[in-house]
C-alpha cells in the first residue's frame, strides 16, 4: 500500500517551465503526512534543488517517503525517487529509483537520452537494457512538474471530464499517466481554506481499487498549482496524503480564513 501511496505522490509532484510564468522554482520544499484515519502512518517530502549531471547544470527533484510509527515497525518503508531535469527542454537526463519495502530492496537508474535520434528517445536502464521510447518522454516526476507547469495555469479551459494524458517511463516500462479533471473545489486545511483544481488519476482497478477514481488530488488554484492533498480509497478504507509544510513558493498561499 505504501508504495502505491509513494508512486502517486510523485505523480503529483510537477516541475518547470521554459518561457512565461512559471509554477514553481528552484528551492520549493514541500512536506506531507500519510494519514490512515486520524492515525499518522508516514511522512513525505519533495524538494527541488539546483546541481550538476556530466558536467551540466540541471534541477534535481527528490521524492522521499518513509513510514513512521506503529506502521513502520511492522513494516518499515523508505522509497526514495530522483529526477535530474535539463533545464532547456524540461525533459529528464536521468531518473533514480530507491525502494526499501520491509525486506524487499531494489535500485534502477535510467539515462534518457533526446538527442541522438530525431524520431525517438533512447533509454539506458541498468537492470533491463537499452530501449527505444518516443520523443519528449518524460520520468515520473518530471511529468508532473511539466503538467503542473504547462496544463494546470489554462484550467481556465478544462471542463469536467477531460483528460490530461502524458506517457512516461516508470518501473522500467512505459506508463501513461492520465489525470481527469473534475473541476474546482475548496478543502479544508489547518491554515485556512483553499481553493483547488480537483483531478483523479486512472487507477488500476484490483488487488487496492474498486474503481478507476478511487484516488483523489487537489493543487491550489493560484499561481503555485501546489499539490496539496491526495485520498485513496482502497478496500480497507481510505489514506489521505496532507501537505503540512511548505518554502521557496513562487507565489504565498491564497488561504481563506473567513
Amino acid at each position: 500500500m505504501y508504495r502505491i501511496i509513494f508512486i502517486q505522490l510523485a505523480m503529483l509532484i510537477t516541475l518547470i517551465a521554459g518561457g512565461q510564468h512559471m509554477s514553481y522554482r528552484v528551492g520549493e520544499k514541500v512536506d506531507y503526512t500519510i494519514s490512515y484515519g486520524v492515525i499518522q502512518g508516514g511522512v513525505a517530502s519533495l524538494e527541488i534543488v539546483p546541481d550538476t549531471y556530466m558536467g551540466k547544470n540541471v534541477w534535481h527533484s527528490k521524492l522521499l517517503g518513509r513510514t513512521t510509527g506503529v506502521a513502520d515497525a511492522l513494516f518499515r518503508v523508505y522509497d526514495v525517487y530522483e529526477s535530474y531535469i535539463d533545464p532547456s527542454t524540461e525533459l529528464p537526463l536521468l531518473s533514480v529509483r530507491n525502494i526499501s519495502e520491509g525486506r524487499y530492496r531494489k535500485y534502477n537508474e535510467v539515462i534518457f537520452d533526446h538527442k541522438t535520434r530525431k524520431d525517438s528517445a533512447i533509454l539506458t536502464s541498468d537492470l533491463t537494457g537499452v530501449h527505444i521510447t518516443q520523443q519528449g518522454i518524460h520520468d515520473i516526476l518530471s511529468c508532473f512538474y511539466f503538467i503542473r507547469n504547462h496544463y494546470l495555469p489554462n484550467y481556465d479551459t478544462l471542463k469536467r471530464g477531460d483528460m490530461i494524458t502524458i506517457m512516461t517511463w516508470f518501473t522500467d516500462e512505459l506508463y501513461p499517466i492520465k489525470m481527469r479533471f473534475m473541476g474546482i473545489e475548496e478543502i479544508r486545511t489547518k491554515n485556512g481554506r483553499l481553493r483547488c483544481l480537483k483531478f483523479n488519476p486512472v487507477t488500476e482497478v484490483g488487488r487496492l481499487f474498486k474503481t478507476e477514481e478511487d484516488v483523489t488530488f487537489w493543487f491550489t488554484a493560484d499561481k503555485n498549482f501546489l499539490p496539496v492533498r491526495i485520498r485513496f480509497n482502497i478496500f480497507v478504507g481510505a489514506f489521505t496524503v496532507e501537505m503540512v509544510k511548505v518554502e521557496g513558493l513562487v507565489s504565498p498561499l491564497e488561504y481563506k480564513t473567513k
